[in-house]
C-alpha cells in the first residue's frame, strides 16, 4: 500500500478513501497551483499535514506557516500577480485577521489566480464564535464555491481555480469541519507535471495596483462586471444539481452539508419527497437557475447553516421578479445556531412541513447518555504548573485576561485564570484597558509564544509606549500546541526545516521592556516568587513562563532507542488525604477512589515529576520506570 505522500503524487487516475482536507491537496497538485500558505487552525491543519507527507524535494508547490494569516493571504497575493496559482488556507475567524488584505482582493487583477480556502465552523468545534464567513464574500466582491463532501472538495477547488484563472479575481472554497474531516472515496483524475514556468510576470500595466482614490471606482466597477460575469456563470455550472422528484407543490434549496444531512431526513419521508435544488456557487447566486426553481413550486424552503443570507437573497429576487411562490426561511431561534447534522435538519423539516417527515419518539435517535468530560491540559503541561503557582501569587479580587491557546483552558477548575477572552493577541490591550483608573485591583494577562507572533506584538508595542500598568505572562513551550504542534518562529525551524530562531526575550527588550522575568514553570515557588515582584512593578512588566510542551516533548522522547516510560507514585502511609494533587493543581493522571484515597493511573502518567511540590505531605514519590504489563 501507497504511503500518502506517494498516493498524492500518482500520475495514472486512481481512487482512494480520504478526508476532505486530503483531497483538497491532490486537487492542489492537479490543479498547478505553485504557492500555498496558512495559519495552522482547526479544520484545516491536516491540510498541512498531507502536504507534509510529500518530501520537499518531490513537493510541486512551495508551502509555509506564515506568522499570521494576514501575512499568508498576502504572501499568495504577491505571488499571484507575479503569475502563480496561489492558495491561502486557514479557519474561520482566520479571516478577520486576513481582512484588511482580504478585502481588496476582488478589486484586484490577478493574474495567475487565487484561492481562499475558509475552513468554517457551524458548531463552534473549535472555535470563539459561529461566525458565517460568506457576508465577507458580499463585502469583498468575492465569489463562494462551497462543497458537501471529500469528492466535491476535490472538483470544487480545480473549478475554483479555473474561474480564478479566467476571470483574474479571487475565489473563496467554503469549507465546514464536517465536510474537512469527512471520509470517502474520491476519483481522483490523471496528473501531469508541466515543467514549472518560474519567469516572473508582475507588470504595473496589469494593475492597477495601488488602490489610491483615484483609482479606486474603476477598480470596484471592474470587480462589480466580474462578479456579475460569475453569476452568469454560475447558471450554465454542473456544480449546481436538481433532484427531480416529481414534486410541483413543494421544493427545497440548500447547499454544502445541510444537503447531505437533508437527504439523510428524507428516508423518512411519509409523503412525497420534495425536488431539491442543490447550490455548488452560493455567491453569486445562479439568478436564473434559482428564478426558474421557484417559478416551479408553491412552495420552497430554504435550508442553510448559520445566518440567513442564501434566504434574504432569494425572497430579494423573488420579490423583484414578481414571482408567486411562498419561500420559508428560518422560522425558530434555533435556526440560527449549530451544524445542520441530520438530527438537526430532521427538526428544521418538521417545523416546516409537520407531516412531511414522519415523528420520532424521545429515544428515537438511540443517544446514550455521555457522562461529562471536562476538557484537560495533557499530562505534565507546563502551564498546569504555571497556574498552580501564578494562582498563589494574586489575590481574588485581581483581574486576569485570556488568550487563544491550550492556555485557554486555564479558566476552568481549579486554576480559575482568565476571566476575558476575546481574540489571539487581544490580552495585552484589553488588559491595558482595564488598568486604567485602576488603583486597587491589578491585572494579569496571558499570551501564548505562538500569538506572541501572530497578533501579541501591537498591544504590547502599545503598552510600552502609552506605558500601561499591568503583568503580562508569556507562556512559552516552543511550538504552536493547540493546533498540532506547528513551528512559529522561536521554535528554531519552520515547515522546510531549520530556521534563524527569533528569541521572544531578546523581541522583548529590542522593544523597550525594561522589567522582564524568566523561569521555568515547573519551579513553581520560584514562578510565584516572581508573578509577585512583577505585579508590584509600576508599569508593564512581562513574565516568560517557560516548559516545553510535553505532549510533543514526550512523543520524541518514545522514539528514541531504549525509552522505557516513568511515572510517579504516592506513598499511601505519608498520604494525609489533603488533596492538593487533584483539587489545586488538577493532574489527569490523579484519581480518587470513594474512600478519599488517591492514586496514580499509570496509563496517563508520563513521570514528568511537575505534581511532586504540590503535595504538602510529601507523598508524592519521584519518577521511577514503569513497569512492563504482564501480557497473558
Amino acid at each position: 500500500m501507497k504511503k500518502l505522500g506517494e498516493l498524492l503524487l500518482t500520475r495514472e487516475p486512481f481512487s482512494e478513501i480520504v478526508m476532505g482536507n486530503t483531497a483538497l491537496v491532490r486537487a492542489m497538485i492537479e490543479a498547478g497551483t505553485r504557492v500555498v500558505a496558512s495559519y495552522p487552525g482547526s479544520p484545516t491543519p491536516e491540510i498541512a499535514a498531507a502536504i507534509r507527507s510529500i518530501p520537499k524535494e518531490k513537493r510541486p508547490f512551495y508551502f509555509e506557516f506564515s506568522t499570521n494569516e494576514k501575512v499568508a493571504t498576502e504572501l499568495c497575493y504577491g505571488a499571484a500577480v507575479n503569475g502563480h496559482l496561489s492558495t491561502v488556507f486557514f479557519k474561520s475567524v482566520g479571516l478577520n485577521v486576513a481582512a484588511d488584505t482580504f478585502v481588496q482582493l476582488g478589486l484586484m487583477n490577478i493574474i495567475g489566480g487565487m484561492v481562499v480556502v475558509l475552513g468554517d465552523d457551524p458548531g463552534v468545534n473549535s472555535s470563539q464564535n459561529e461566525q458565517d464567513n460568506r457576508h465577507y464574500a458580499r463585502l469583498s466582491y468575492t465569489p463562494v464555491l462551497e462543497p458537501a463532501d471529500p469528492a466535491e472538495v476535490y472538483t470544487f477547488y480545480k473549478a475554483a481555480a479555473r474561474l480564478s484563472q479566467e476571470k483574474h479575481m479571487p475565489v473563496i472554497l467554503r469549507l465546514t469541519t464536517h465536510v474537512c474531516h469527512a471520509k470517502q472515496r474520491v476519483e481522483f483524475d490523471r496528473w501531469s507535471q508541466e515543467p514549472p514556468d518560474n519567469t516572473p510576470k508582475f507588470d504595473p500595466d496589469n494593475g492597477p495596483y495601488i488602490p489610491i482614490a483615484k483609482a479606486v471606482f474603476p477598480l470596484k466597477r471592474r470587480a462589480l462586471q466580474r462578479l456579475e460575469e460569475v453569476r452568469k456563470w454560475a447558471d450554465e455550472s454542473l456544480l449546481n444539481r436538481l433532484t427531480d422528484n416529481g414534486n410541483k407543490s413543494r421544493g427545497i434549496i440548500t447547499a454544502g452539508l445541510p444537503f447531505l444531512s437533508l437527504m439523510e431526513s428524507l428516508r423518512e419521508v411519509c409523503g412525497e419527497k420534495p425536488n431539491i435544488l442543490k447550490l455548488g456557487v452560493v455567491h453569486p447566486i445562479p439568478k436564473e437557475t434559482i428564478e426558474n426553481f421557484l417559478a416551479d413550486h408553491q412552495e420552497v424552503k430554504i435550508l442553510e447553516e448559520l445566518d440567513d443570507f442564501l434566504e434574504k437573497e432569494i425572497k430579494s429576487m423573488a420579490y423583484d421578479e414578481g414571482l408567486d411562490v411562498r419561500i420559508i426561511g428560518k422560522t425558530d431561534p434555533e435556526d440560527w445556531l449549530e451544524e445542520y447534522t441530520p438530527d438537526k435538519v430532521y427538526a428544521v423539516m418538521q417545523r416546516t412541513w409537520p407531516e412531511l417527515l414522519a415523528p420520532r419518539s424521545p429515544d428515537a435517535k438511540g443517544k446514550s447518555e455521555v457522562s461529562p468530560r471536562p476538557a484537560q491540559l495533557c499530562p505534565g503541561c507546563g502551564h498546569r504548573s504555571a497556574f498552580y503557582a501564578i494562582k498563589k501569587a494574586l489575590a481574588e479580587t485581581d483581574i486576569t485576561v485570556a488568550d487563544i491557546g491550550c492556555h485557554t483552558l486555564g479558566f476552568l477548575p481549579p486554576y480559575e485564570m482568565g476571566q476575558l477572552l476575546m481574540c489571539m493577541g487581544a490580552s495585552p490591550g484589553m488588559a491595558a484597558g482595564l488598568s486604567l483608573f485602576n488603583d486597587s485591583r491589578r491585572v494579569v494577562a496571558f499570551l501564548g509564544d505562538s500569538t506572541f507572533f501572530h497578533a501579541g506584538l501591537p498591544g504590547i508595542i502599545n503598552s510600552v509606549f502609552n506605558r500601561h500598568n499591568f503583568t503580562l505572562i508569556l507562556m512559552e513551550n516552543g511550538t504552536t500546541a493547540m493546533t498540532g504542534h506547528q513551528p512559529h518562529a522561536a521554535s528554531g525551524s519552520n515547515f522546510n526545516g531549520p530556521a534563524e530562531k527569533i528569541p521572544v526575550r531578546q523581541v522583548l527588550e529590542g522593544l523597550g521592556v525594561r522589567h522582564i522575568f524568566e523561569v521555568d514553570t515547573y519551579q513553581q515557588a520560584k514562578l510565584t516568587g516572581m508573578v509577585k515582584e512583577a505585579v508590584e512593578t509600576d508599569g508593564f512588566s512581562v513574565v516568560i513562563a517557560r516548559h516545553p510542551c510535553m505532549l510533543k516533548f514526550m512523543r520524541e522522547q518514545r522514539k528514541k532507542p531504549g525509552y522505557k516510560s516513568r511515572q510517579v507514585d504516592i506513598d499511601q502511609e505519608k498520604c494525609r488525604r489533603i488533596q492538593e494533587c487533584i483539587a489545586e493543581f488538577g493532574c489527569p493522571t490523579f484519581t480518587q477512589y470513594p474512600d478519599g484515597r488517591i492514586e496514580v493511573n499509570p496509563d496517563l502518567c508520563i513521570g514528568d515529576g511537575s505534581c511532586i511540590r504540590t503535595c504538602p505531605a510529601e507523598a508524592i514519590g519521584i519518577p521511577h520506570i514503569a513497569e512492563e504489563p504482564v501480557e497473558g
